[in-house]
């Protein structure tokens, strides 16, 4: 199968390559030049129709554009799948704009990060199920080997797939979390010498066994004590989007939610919201505050 890849980033690039060792023709752009052709009108000059094109660029504007471009560029019966992290409401709005032109339109949650080159990604799609079947060479390829249930669902219509791939991230931030905490308690100073053997000996046969965990490991194998990198860390805005549809549908989330306000914290220096329970303490208790650099000498008491 023919297909246009748009954005040749860790994901794209190496999602172009694990196609094109498939069999399939794979054609690239990257607007840092790095593609095969050098603009999005050299791209759809260069597919045979029906042409088929997948994105993989930063949700919000950047995937907005790409579609309006794709949109003045494309015959009816092309198809487009946006395969990045985009907001599921963005899907609807972007398959109208197409259909408009006559072009089909599909979404599709993509899981294996810089893994799925050669591990395979989990795929979860939302589209007709015409455009689906016309896409399955591509799936079957990109999928990890195996069943294909394992490794691939139609999960409803347009916006289902980045629906699930929104729950998706929302329920992998829970378990980081709950894996990082493990971790700071095993490190706290216990009877614990080696955290890295305990919990690669978590890696087979207990119940949380997990690729994460796996993922964990091999950091602490290469970083023991996590010393060459800082207690910062981003989010892309699935976790967000998914206590937000929590909210609308009533759903209770408190450990989604809680990892999520973890991240939050890790990104402050010195919490304005701890100064402040700090201060609270100092007046109804006496208990003693402690100057911005000073170490933490307070024993801990009630409130």
């Amino acid at each position: 199968m023919q297909l246009g890849m748009v954005g040749l980033g860790r994901m794209g690039g190496n999602m172009a390559e694990r196609l094109r060792a498939a069999g399939h023709e794979v054609v690239g752009y990257a607007n840092d030049g790095s593609g095969d052709v050098q603009s999005l009108d050299e791209l759809a000059k260069a597919l045979t129709a029906p042409r088929t094109v997948w994105l993989m660029v930063p949700s919000g504007e950047p995937t907005h554009s790409t579609v309006r471009s794709l949109a003045d560029l494309l015959d009816e019966g092309d198809l487009v799948v946006d395969g990045g992290n985009s907001r599921f409401t963005d899907d609807t709005e972007h398959a109208e704009l197409l259909s408009g032109h006559g072009v089909h339109y599909a979404d599709c949650g993509v899981s294996g990060g810089v893994w799925g080159r050669t591990e395979g990604y989990g795929l979860m799609a939302g589209g007709a199920p015409a455009d689906i079947e016309r896409l399955m060479p591509v799936f079957d390829a990109l999928r990890p080997e195996g069943p294909r249930d394992e490794g691939f669902a139609h999960a409803g219509p347009v916006g289902a797939g980045h629906y699930a791939k929104m729950v998706h991230n929302g329920v992998e931030y829970g378990l980081m979390q709950a894996y990082a905490e493990g971790y700071e308690l095993l490190s706290a100073g216990g009877p614990v010498t080696d955290v890295g053997a305990v919990m690669k000996a978590w890696s087979r046969g207990t119940v949380v066994r997990s690729w994460l965990l796996d993922l964990m490991v091999l950091a602490l194998e290469s970083d023991p004590h996590l010393d060459q990198i800082t207690g910062y860390a981003e989010d892309s805005g699935e976790g967000r989007w998914t206590v937000d549809e929590a909210i609308v549908h009533a759903v209770p989330l408190p450990v989604i939610s809680a990892a999520l306000f973890a991240r939050f914290a890790s990104r402050q220096v010195d919490s304005p919201a701890m100064k402040a329970v700090a201060a609270l303490r100092a007046q109804f208790g006496g208990h003693a505050t402690r100057k911005a650099g000073e170490a933490a000498n307070e024993p801990p008491t009630g409130g």
